[in-house]
């Protein structure tokens, strides 16, 4: 009986979380806010347009947010007194960026349908359309997420990846929300695009064995040894500002720019993913389309769970 119990128990478990990923539709706001997605892209072209670099600051931003409790907006929450913001996360701090991007998406969304589209979704659909517009794939976002109430800053500093990372480290990482290591190699291919503090290589390129020795200097020059620890640099010198799969080629050449970018081509079980993406752009735009797909369905909040905030950086 006991056994039947928690066989009903499980089963039930597993149908709720079947049903609340079921939610997630490419057609949820057709009715409420048809236009919802035109507003959005028009904001995000504009910010772009402005900036190259914020294409992939606005991809990695969505990338944040769903690392830590799932696709919720939760890394948009400012500081409070019941508020721990993840902004402040060492993975974060003085690194993320395009969160007034996102506001600027948000108001005119506000304008058009007060109260009805999150700040999780828009967060997903900057991320897209931020792709698209420096030339990398496009996919039908699946929408529907509402935002949390709550940000964790412990557990921005324990699950998102960092750039010491080993390969076995963000393996594990990534199956720990679902993703494969197929999905952590081709969502890595987003480094094609934007740049990097010397903070985050420098050791990389002063200590590391498996570097190329020019690629290594080249980047000295920007990086000294001391100071200029936030220094930019793009992750890939070849085509910075465009969504491609030189990053692959770079990681063959020892170019990669991470210690976390070059354990993926460095005798390891991701040696043939690196290889095929660099012989096949389209596979490599394929998988990153599904893997961003997948990571936009971790744990959202939908039905009544959560809130549609008015305001990106605070609870209603």
């Amino acid at each position: 009986m006991a056994a039947k119990a928690a066989a009903s128990f499980i089963f039930m478990l597993f149908f709720l979380s079947t049903a609340c990923q079921a939610k997630l539709s490419s057609s949820f706001y057709d009715k409420s806010c048809p236009n919802a997605e035109s507003a959005i892209r028009t904001a995000i072209s504009a910010a772009i347009a402005r900036e190259r670099r914020m294409a992939a600051s606005l991809i990695r931003l969505h990338f944040h947010d769903c690392f830590v409790q799932g696709c919720d907006a939760s890394i948009l929450l400012d500081e409070t007194s019941s508020i721990q913001s993840e902004k402040t996360a060492g993975p974060n701090d003085k690194s993320v960026r395009g969160y007034e991007v996102i506001d600027k998406a948000k108001s005119e969304v506000e304008k058009i349908c007060p109260g009805v589209v999150s700040c999780a979704d828009i967060i997903a659909v900057a991320a897209r359309d931020a792709s698209a517009y420096v030339g990398g794939p496009s996919w039908a976002v699946k929408l529907g997420r509402r935002d949390s109430t709550t940000a964790s800053r412990d557990l921005a500093n324990t699950d998102l990846p960092a750039f010491t990372d080993s390969l076995d480290t963000l393996i594990s990482g990534f199956q720990k929300k679902g993703l494969t290591a197929r999905d952590m190699v081709a969502l890595s291919g987003s480094h094609t695009i934007g740049q990097a503090q010397c903070l985050t290589f420098s050791d990389r390129i002063y200590s590391d064995s498996n570097i190329d020795a020019g690629f290594a200097s080249t980047r000295k020059r920007r990086c000294p040894r001391t100071g200029g620890q936030e220094n930019l640099a793009p992750l890939d010198l070849v085509t910075p500002n465009s969504f491609d799969n030189n990053y692959f080629k770079n990681l063959m050449r020892n170019k990669g720019l991470l210690h976390s970018d070059q354990v993926l081509f460095n005798g390891g079980s991701t040696d043939s993913i690196v290889t095929e993406y660099s012989r096949n752009p389209a596979k490599f735009s394929s998988d990153f389309a599904s893997a961003m797909i997948k990571m936009g369905n971790i744990h959202p909040l939908t039905g009544s769970a959560g809130q549609i905030r008015r305001i990106c950086s605070a609870v209603n």
